[in-house]
């Protein structure tokens, strides 16, 4: 799944990691699936968080920032640690504690995002302290990254490529796992939404909170609901918007994916043809042939950047995926397209495509501490975007498939979309070579014990589509109230004045709208996108 990451969007394309179903017991002794006591995490929940001033000339003034450390493997919590970044705004009153944020993605970087939009979260502070955090693997916190690769999704976007033969894209794809298992270091075999839920708990503990309440948009509604089934006695007040699936394999994501991107790039192609500086012409018919043309253009020959990588057509297209999640953001994605068509000037859509952080770079990155706003690198939303998402998916396009399937998988990734097709299959075979995900998530997430949680689901929502918010909900069982958004746009909150009120009065008083209830779409924006996209 992707997110839509506010008004700094960013592209985000697919390390393995064993179910950890423990329930803790006590001072952090898990037990274990036989029901002996597991590793002793105890010294993890014993932390306390030190806030301080947050390194960085943009950062708000009144935002502070802080780090809790988490095990590597919980299965072996003395072979190393992580810091995971964390950022707060302080209650403006008196607290009952916190509501923690993650702006989904996967990929998404909460400290980063938080800075920028959180402008949209002040009226949560009448409560709680705000505080979102950067997942392991992600922003600030050990940062996944493969460097600059790009050739396995040229073999596969090439629409000359000799698919009866595809053992170089095989040797590309497995090239590339191993590319990026080199440059993220010993965090990738430990990526995923089970550690990061499991992490999740550690920083509850460590804020001094007795349940865990928690706002989660596209991908953090999928690390909420693992959440609320590794700890079910923990969820406090949860609220779910843009809700990502449970169930689906990541083939079928992609092609749902590739659809509801393509729905709304016709959107944009409808409000851009009316303007005549729209860099596609004013024929709309023309406009779409126009787009695919441009995509191909640059797939054979990319255009120079000043970051020393070239920026290609599978750049651009997740590029447009990212910038389309916000009908705020399409002025911003006309001037850049116009920019990069009329003069190869491709600063600004590059902007939209890195989410405007870090500059490439080789080596392993941390050493399980914190880095630098600066010393994050330009590919990590799409490096963790990967990770997580095959860390979470046990299915894995094997070699006999892909050499089997190939051609069909294209034909029908591109019947979903001309443009975002190619791009969303990708996704899908980048799996490939490494190492098996888990299936707690399909086998294990469902018919949760829990206090109630609130689901919100958009009508024209690209991403997440509306059914998975009601079959998310089903699979949770009696614990999950649907709240219907029938408004357009990847999640509710920023967009919807209705769907902003009832979370905050959920979070905030514990008013839970009846199941069924609706918002109407009354077109209110926020100023941003509360989301990172899936």
């Amino acid at each position: 799944m992707l997110a839509k990451l506010s008004s700094r969007p960013a592209v985000r394309r697919c390390a393995g990691t064993g179910a950890l179903t423990l329930a803790l017991l006590g001072a952090g002794l898990p037990a274990a699936a036989d029901g002996r006591p597991g590793p002793d995490l105890s010294r993890f929940y014993r932390q306390k968080v030190s806030w301080a001033a947050c390194d960085g000339a943009d950062m708000p003034k009144d935002l502070q920032c802080a780090k809790v450390t988490v095990p590597l493997d919980y299965g072996r919590p003395r072979a190393g640690t992580l810091d995971l970044a964390l950022a707060r705004y302080r209650a403006t009153g008196h607290s009952r504690g916190s509501v923690l944020l993650n702006f989904g993605g996967p990929g998404g970087a909460g400290v980063g995002e938080l800075a920028s939009e959180g402008r949209q979260f002040m009226d949560l502070t009448n409560g709680y302290d705000v505080v979102t955090f950067d997942p392991r693997g992600v922003g600030r916190s050990s940062p996944v990254s493969c460097g600059d690769t790009g050739d396995e999704a040229s073999s596969v976007s090439n629409e000359n490529a000799d698919l009866t033969h595809p053992q170089a894209l095989l040797k590309e794809l497995k090239r590339s796992a191993g590319q990026c298992a080199r440059n993220s270091g010993p965090v990738l075999p430990h990526i995923g939404t089970v550690n990061a839920s499991r992490d999740l708990d550690v920083i509850r503990q460590a804020l001094g909170d007795r349940k865990l309440n928690y706002l989660g948009f596209s991908y953090g509604t999928r690390l909420g609901a693992v959440y609320a089934a590794q700890f079910p006695d923990k969820v406090g007040r949860m609220a779910l918007d843009g809700v990502d699936t449970l169930t689906e394999p990541l083939s079928e994501q992609g092609i749902a994916g590739a659809q509801g991107q393509q729905t709304a790039l016709d959107d944009f192609l409808d409000w851009c043809t009316q303007d005549v500086a729209c860099p596609f012409g004013r024929d709309r018919r023309a406009a779409g042939s126009e787009v695919l043309r441009v995509v191909r253009s640059l797939d054979a020959d990319p255009v120079p950047t000043d970051f020393g990588v070239t920026f290609s057509g599978q750049d651009l297209v997740g590029a447009i995926g990212q910038a389309l999640y916000s009908r705020e953001l399409w002025p911003s994605l006309q001037r850049a397209l116009g920019s990069l068509v009329e003069d190869g000037d491709a600063r600004g859509v590059l902007n939209f495509a890195s989410g405007g952080v870090g500059l490439p770079r080789d080596g392993r990155r941390g050493g399980g501490h914190l880095v630098g706003p600066d010393e994050v690198p330009m590919d990590n939303l799409s490096a963790a975007l990967m990770a997580i998402n095959c860390a979470d998916d046990p299915d894995r396009p094997t070699a006999t498939r892909i050499a089997k399937d190939l051609k069909d998988l294209r034909s029908a990734y591109e019947q979903a979309s001309p443009v975002f097709g190619r791009y969303r299959l990708t996704q899908l075979l980048m799996c490939y070579g490494r190492p098996k995900g888990t299936d707690y998530i399909r086998k294990r997430v469902k018919d949760v014990d829990t206090a109630r949680m609130l689901l919100v689901g958009t009508r024209g929502d690209p991403a997440t589509p509306y059914r998975w918010t009601v079959e998310t909900a089903a699979r949770l069982g009696s614990s999950a109230v649907v709240l219907d958004n029938k408004g357009d746009g990847h999640t509710g909150y920023s967009s919807s004045t209705c769907v902003h009120r009832e979370v905050n009065d959920f979070l905030l008083y514990g008013s839970l709208p009846a199941s069924g209830s609706s918002c109407p779409a009354d077109g209110h924006d926020w100023g941003g996108s509360a989301a990172v996209s899936g």
